[in-house]
């Protein structure tokens, strides 16, 4: 029985688009935080000089905002994830489970 299931599944068409753009927009979101992670730590790597340059008269550095930046960052896509998911991608998979379990 649950190999029926599976299989009814894995071949409805609102599955296959479900899983097409989760996939490309999941890749897109990891792409755009390797950016942010790998560039910040590039910089911290190559140009130290341009990240100790100080702001302001004080004692914070460019480094400092850039990193909480990359955290922001994160945190934002996160919820752009989340967002999506829980409007467009649960949307399909309730279009699925009524396709599916008729």
């Amino acid at each position: 029985m649950e190999a029926d299931l599976a299989h009814r599944i894995a071949s409805h068409p609102k599955y296959q688009e479900l899983k097409t753009k989760r996939m490309r927009f999941g890749w897109w979101l990891t792409l755009a935080g390797m950016v942010a992670y790998y560039g910040f730590i590039l910089l911290v790597a190559f140009d130290k000089p341009l990240l100790a340059q100080k702001i302001g008269g004080g004692v914070t550095t460019l480094g400092m905002p850039l990193g909480v930046a990359v955290i922001v960052f994160t945190i934002i896509i996160t919820w752009i994830y989340i967002r999506r998911a829980n409007s467009e991608f649960d949307s399909l998979t309730e279009q699925i489970v009524k396709g599916v379990v008729k």
